[in-house]
């Protein structure tokens, strides 16, 4: 699929099994912010909305404005964090290397990369929308 030219309708026809959807303030940022620190690709980028691409795994970026008759919407909070209790896990993304881009990126690294007994390498990245981004490594 090409998602540069890909119709509303046929992206949305395409989507299966789990979808992620990201409300954020502003669109273009956010997709600036995932490439750089993680690589994400981005496609269709507007004021209103992007398709986000990592590695085989599709998911889509709106503006707030876009919900405006949605009733999701009224539950944002005004400041952040809105991600609270979420945990969006990237699980082929290099911890370090991705903690190193967020901090020159500006954003908040709330946990630095640790080694977890569950057998990951991982940090905690809260992005200007309030999400915490997880990057994953299996340890050696």
């Amino acid at each position: 699929m090409d998602y540069e030219t890909v119709s509303a309708e046929a992206f949305g026809k395409s989507l299966r099994g789990i979808g992620l959807n990201l409300l954020v303030r502003d669109v273009p940022a956010q997709c600036a912010f995932l490439e750089t620190v993680f690589g994400i690709t981005a496609h269709q980028i507007s004021a209103d909305f992007a398709i986000a691409r990592y590695g085989d795994q599709v998911f889509q970026i709106h503006a707030d404005g876009t919900y405006h008759a949605n009733p999701l919407l009224g539950l944002l909070p005004e400041l952040p964090p809105r991600g609270a209790g979420i945990e969006i896990r990237l699980y082929e993304s290099d911890p370090d290397t991705a903690a190193a881009r967020a901090i020159d990126a500006g954003a908040t690294v709330l946990q630095a990369p640790t080694d977890k007994p569950h057998g990951l390498r991982e940090a905690y990245i809260l992005c200007d929308n309030g999400y915490a981004w997880v990057p994953s490594r299996p340890l050696e």
